[in-house]
């Protein structure tokens, strides 16, 4: 896979809480650039983002973010304002305490109405595995699948550690034929980039400069 190729596959993101519209901006000019999958950033952003580059970039945006302990009406409101400013893709965190509860139904059934609402945009599920035990990573998969949600997703960086390759590895056993892998949090490098491309994802979360990412533009 050439440089290129890669980059194609970065969710290119800033979600820093003391992010200024400058630094959003550089973000969406590199991304550009180099021509990124999408840039993340915080919903706050997406309509402004929205109104000056339009149709140049993808964007995605976070809900029930970083802690995902929001009640499902107010993940329902984010989602919605966030289609209505501009937002293409979804992200959205589980709620951590009802994984848990092993109230797996409930996870579920959150995850099955945010992407109801989303209908043909791609909604990504955070998991944030580093507070999982595996038993919990396997019943996530089989939640996220049955859910109908197009990804999931490791880490939202802000947890105490993000993306492995073991996770990657367990997530491809059990997660259903029609979902897609995101690996995110910790990913700084181009080393670590080629390690999850070729471990299977089909997007990886990056806040790193492009350039310690890929050779080339």
């Amino acid at each position: 896979m050439t440089d290129h190729e890669m980059v194609a596959h970065i969710d290119y993101t800033l979600l820093k809480p003391f992010a200024k519209w400058e630094d959003i901006e550089r973000l969406c000019d590199a991304a550009i650039t180099y021509q990124t999958a999408s840039v993340c950033i915080p919903p706050s952003y997406i309509k402004r983002v929205h109104e000056k580059y339009g149709e140049k970039l993808n964007l995605c945006t976070v809900i029930g973010f970083p802690l995902g302990y929001h009640v499902t009406s107010v993940k329902v409101a984010e989602a919605k304002q966030a289609l209505e400013d501009g937002c293409n893709e979804i992200d959205m965190v589980v709620n951590i305490g009802d994984v848990k509860n092993k109230d797996f139904e409930k996870v579920e059934e959150e995850i099955r109405t945010i992407k109801k609402i989303c209908g043909d945009h791609i909604v990504k599920v955070i998991v944030e595995t580093c507070y999982l035990t595996e038993e919990e990573k396997i019943a996530l998969c089989k939640a996220v699948t049955c859910a109908g949600a197009d990804y999931i997703k490791t880490s939202t960086g802000f947890g105490t550690s993000g993306a492995s390759i073991e996770d990657i590895r367990l997530f491809k056993k059990y997660i259903g034929t029609e979902v897609k892998i995101k690996a995110a949090g910790g990913i700084r490098t181009h080393d670590d980039l080629v390690a999850f491309l070729a471990e299977g994802c089909d997007r990886v979360g990056a806040s790193a400069a492009l350039e310690e990412l890929v050779h080339e533009k």
